[in-house]
């Protein structure tokens, strides 16, 4: 089959233990692009496996292997690879086949005919287990309801970037839960295709139940970067100032109380919430403005990545 662009294409994949994978999957993505001009970016964020030397052994000169220095998680592994990809086009998706690399071609034709910056998989006929699916459903429903952007399959890892939409995302922590919001946030125009699921071929998945609460707190995070990064004084300082008035209004009642009726306030409960909402909302105000300086050190300052690379290997092995 004619390749649909003869751009050059990246395909980042992080690697975690998938020694018993990664061979197959690199002849699947020969085999799904035949013709096409690309590179393959294995990120190997620090296996305790074989998977770093199976990869060198495959000496094969369109894949490249990225080597961490420690164990950072997936979403600085994506980081790592995307910031090293030289595409025009950024692919990404997981290690361990569960992802058809057969899906690529029709995902890229939506990239190609420049309507859409990112095209991303909805997951057809899952083949996980319960304690994968359940979490998956949990977070799916909540970015939806929280976020009302409709994405039906956030965890899918299969997606087709363009080059200026992927280099402009920051990923940290466990945020490649939510790369698909952070390039919506990013202004990228999103499609969303069905392609094929299969399971695990070897090697145990690393995700748990636990993900539901991590889910939680990456979002709560998420929403407060979306709204108040460049401006938190105007979340901490607007709280700071109710509070305060608040407190002023309780403590205006309880001097007029005082003095107009000659009653007793010094045991009033009232009193201890009139103070504690001053102070409570003179430290909010303070903490809006400190934050605000810290936002300001943190874009003119130097930008700095949140990894650090040990070596990067290209084809038969050697450093590059």
């Amino acid at each position: 089959m004619k390749p649909i662009t003869n751009s050059f294409l990246s395909i980042v994949v992080p690697l975690y233990n998938e020694q018993d994978n990664v061979v197959l999957l690199t002849k699947k993505i020969h085999e799904s692009l035949p013709g096409y001009n690309y590179q393959i970016v294995y990120v190997d964020d620090f296996s305790t496996d074989n998977t770093r030397k199976v990869v060198k052994d495959m000496d094969d000169k369109r894949v490249h292997l990225i080597e961490l220095k420690k164990n950072y998680g997936q979403s600085l592994a994506l980081a790592a690879g995307m910031d090293y990809a030289t595409g025009d086009y950024i692919i990404t998706m997981d290690g361990d086949l569960q992802n058809d690399p057969s899906d690529i071609p029709q995902m890229l034709a939506h990239a190609v005919a420049g309507e859409y910056d990112l095209i991303t998989g909805i997951r057809q006929k899952r083949k996980d287990s319960l304690v994968k699916k359940i979490p998956s459903k949990i977070a799916n429903f909540l970015v939806r309801r929280v976020t009302k952007l409709d994405i039906k399959d956030n965890g899918c890892a299969l997606k087709v970037f363009t080059k200026d939409i992927a280099k402009g995302l920051n990923l940290y922590g466990e945020m490649h839960r939510f790369i698909t919001l952070l390039a919506y946030l990013e202004g990228a125009q999103i499609k969303q295709v069905n392609v094929k699921h299969h399971a695990r071929h070897a090697g145990k998945s690393k995700y748990g139940l636990e993900r539901v609460f991590k889910v939680v707190a990456d979002m709560m995070l998420l929403l407060f970067i979306r709204k108040y990064f460049q401006r938190p004084i105007h979340l901490f300082g607007i709280f700071g100032v109710l509070l305060i008035i608040l407190g002023i209004f309780i403590n205006i009642y309880l001097l007029i109380v005082k003095l107009g009726f000659g009653e007793d306030i010094g045991s009033r409960p009232l009193l201890i919430f009139g103070m504690m909402f001053i102070l409570g909302g003179i430290q909010l105000f303070t903490i809006g403005i400190v934050m605000e300086l810290l936002i300001r050190t943190y874009y003119e300052s130097q930008q700095k990545r949140p990894y650090r690379i040990k070596k990067i290997s290209i084809g038969d092995g050697k450093a590059a």
